[in-house]
């Protein structure tokens, strides 16, 4: 069975997204970089081990990724999934894990990379928005890509109903990234492209408005 551990920097909406879908491998750790994230209590209470590696306590970010890395290491992981983890991870970090690093966003990547996706598609006026899986890689928000969800953008849309939206799939397609990676039904290959074996896509447009 495949072994993950799960980076949170606060309540771990998605890290309990991933906990609820018992998912086909083993959580060796959740690990945050602040003690007071509520994720941590969670994960508690569901008896998984954490820990915390806080960034405060480094005098760069350097020196912080090698602490964190360290950590991960002992707990020798197949997988390293970032659920909310907010803190830029070095080059090195990066490199170190390749391959390994899973996160999500909330935007269809590579459009609004970084933050505040939500406000900025309302500003765009964009017509469909979502969500992103993705392996992480050096350059930010756009590495190699799993899965996303697109949703319509609403007229009426606040950033906050915008995002509502967005995280409910956000907690669907996670879990089924993760579930792919652990049965071996997805990797990243020579090429640093994804490929999926046994699967097959099915086609179809989502429109937004909807067409007459």
């Amino acid at each position: 069975m495949k072994s993950i551990v799960i980076l949170i920097s606060g309540r771990g909406s998605n890290m309990q997204a991933l906990l609820d879908a018992k998912l086909p491998c083993s959580i060796a750790a959740v690990i945050c970089n602040r003690p007071d994230a509520t994720g941590l209590e969670i994960a508690k209470s569901r008896g998984i081990a954490t820990m915390v590696v806080n960034h405060r306590d480094f005098a760069d970010r350097e020196s912080f990724d090698t602490t964190l890395a360290q950590a991960i290491n002992a707990l020798q992981p197949d997988f390293v999934i970032l659920a909310g983890f907010m803190r830029i991870l070095t080059e090195g970090f990066v490199r170190h894990f390749h391959g390994k690093l899973v996160n999500i966003h909330p935007s269809l990547l590579p459009a609004y990379g970084g933050l505040n996706t939500h406000a900025r598609a309302l500003h765009d006026g964009v017509k469909i928005h979502g969500c992103t899986v993705h392996f992480v890689s050096a350059d930010l928000d756009h590495g190699p890509i799993i899965i996303q969800a697109a949703v319509p953008v609403l007229p009426e849309d606040s950033e906050q109903a915008l995002a509502q939206r967005v995280l409910r799939e956000e907690h669907r397609i996670y879990p089924q990234a993760i579930r792919w990676l652990c049965t071996g039904q997805v990797k990243l290959d020579e090429e640093n492209k994804v490929v999926f074996l046994r699967r097959k896509q099915v086609g179809f447009t989502l429109f937004s408005p909807g067409l007459e």
